[in-house]
């Protein structure tokens, strides 16, 4: 039986420096994932939680955990005082930095302290937080692991973990990792994982971490956004860049991150869109932390038009009213479609979602289909010859071509073979080989002279 939402967050039972933090941000009204989550994990169950990306899921598990650890907080400057006692893992940089932003934000009028540790910068750059206590740990495994084998963190008194993007969390690439650290935390603990999708696989993986947890899905599982528009353009590969430059010069599109697959497209796509006097840049795992910093911020405050990006900044990435996310090209994993398209739509504000898939990428798209169980309409899309800014592609130089005048036709290639009267060399072949000049010897060659014998 479907819960009722409750109508505010002060039907929930929150503490009040915490309720004070949620009204400061102007929320008033739980969303569905948090109506459901925020009791039950404050009674310290195990939780499975799926919902659409973009319903508030960082605030369904943090403010659940600032409420437990609450009668815990103190104000004594000793790190002893201060012991990790809620891990909270992501799988990239840029989700970590924004669970860990609100997290603060939700705990600025309580005395608990959290950071948040990713690689990328200089691990020296952490350990003074780390050194001086921290209650809450945001963490990348990796990073988390250089800061075990140093010494500089310990788990031993951790009462809550929390796997955010499961689905990526438990994918085998994490599984080393994942156990490593799970080793090192009290059996008896409290996990919650939350995730846009779960898989029959990821579930049961699931079941070596979690206790009889409570599974919650707000929405059918897998599913997207009602609040996004998909749209699906079926055009040839040698024609998206032009197709997707065509999109970009619309009056209408003033922001829109752009997903590729690889690092080295996302890197090509950035620079000719620059090159067509678009502002674009790239993200993905191959720049540098500050790098990646600078580049969203940039896109954040409207000075860049266009953000190029692999999957690695589909998974967290929280910009207010994006209005579009466009899929140059189609994801190999269903899942990662859900994640890319959750950009837009966020907090119910309206979204586009537009996805340019070249015949070679229709098998890709069959899969996503399953997974999201809705048929999207395909429009088959030809680019306009000319931009909007006048900038002519280049196949328009075939037009041109067809004007030029055929060269003459020289009727001496029609005549018949007729062979040569004898086979004595002509004369003026032997005395253009005659006039060669003599060439100078090379490596102790012999060095010959017309009518002359070689020097000895």
């Amino acid at each position: 039986m479907t819960q009722e939402k409750p109508a505010l967050f002060t039907d929930l039972g929150l503490a009040e420096p915490l309720l004070k933090a949620v009204q400061e941000t102007g929320y008033t009204t739980p969303t569905p994932i948090q109506a459901k989550a925020i009791p039950l994990a404050m009674q310290g169950l195990d939780l499975m939680a799926g919902a659409q990306t973009g319903t508030g899921k960082t605030a369904a598990f943090s403010l659940p955990i600032l409420q437990r650890l609450l009668p815990l907080a103190s104000t004594s400057t000793s790190p002893a005082k201060h012991p990790v006692r809620a891990l909270i893992l992501a799988p990239t940089r840029e989700l970590a930095i924004q669970v860990a932003d609100n997290i603060k934000l939700y705990a600025k009028h309580t005395a608990l302290r959290s950071h948040v540790v990713f690689g990328g910068v200089d691990i020296k750059t952490q350990l003074s937080a780390l050194k001086q206590g921290v209650e809450i740990l945001v963490a990348t495994p990796g990073r988390l692991l250089d800061h075990v084998e140093q010494k500089s963190v310990q788990l031993n008194q951790v009462q809550i973990l929390v796997l955010d993007e499961a689905d990526r969390m438990l994918d085998m690439g994490f599984m080393p990792d994942l156990k490593r650290i799970l080793a090192l935390l009290p059996k008896q603990r409290q996990t919650l994982m939350f995730s846009a999708t779960f898989s029959n696989e990821i579930k049961k993986l699931a079941d070596d971490f979690l206790k009889n947890p409570t599974l919650i899905e707000v929405a059918r599982s897998n599913a997207t956004n009602d609040n996004v528009e998909q749209i699906l353009y079926a055009v040839d590969s040698h024609e998206k860049q032009m197709l997707l430059v065509q999109l970009l010069q619309e009056d209408s599109t003033k922001q829109v991150i752009v997903f590729t697959k690889t690092k080295l497209s996302a890197s090509r796509l950035s620079r000719a869109l620059q090159k067509q006097d678009i502002n674009a840049d790239a993200i993905h795992g191959d720049k540098s932390q500050k790098e990646r910093l600078e580049a969203l911020e940039a896109f954040k405050a409207g000075k860049t038009q266009a953000l190029v990006a692999t999957d690695v900044a589909a998974r967290g990435l929280d910009i207010n009213e994006l209005p579009m996310v466009i899929n140059y090209e189609i994801p190999t994993s269903p899942e990662d479609y859900v994640h890319r398209i959750g950009r837009t739509g966020r907090a119910g504000a309206k979204g586009i979602a537009i996805s340019l898939m070249s015949p070679e990428e229709e098998k890709y798209w069959v899969e996503i289909e399953k997974l999201i169980k809705i048929s999207v309409s395909k429009q088959v899309k030809t680019p306009a010859l000319e931009s909007k800014r006048g900038t002519a592609p280049k196949a328009s130089s075939t037009k041109a071509a067809s004007h030029r005048k055929a060269p003459k036709h020289d009727p001496w290639f029609d005549r018949p073979y007729e062979p040569m009267a004898n086979n004595t060399p002509s004369k003026p072949a032997i005395n253009a080989y005659a006039k060669k000049k003599p060439v100078a010897a090379l490596l102790g060659g012999l060095a010959f002279k017309r009518n002359q014998e070689p020097k000895r």
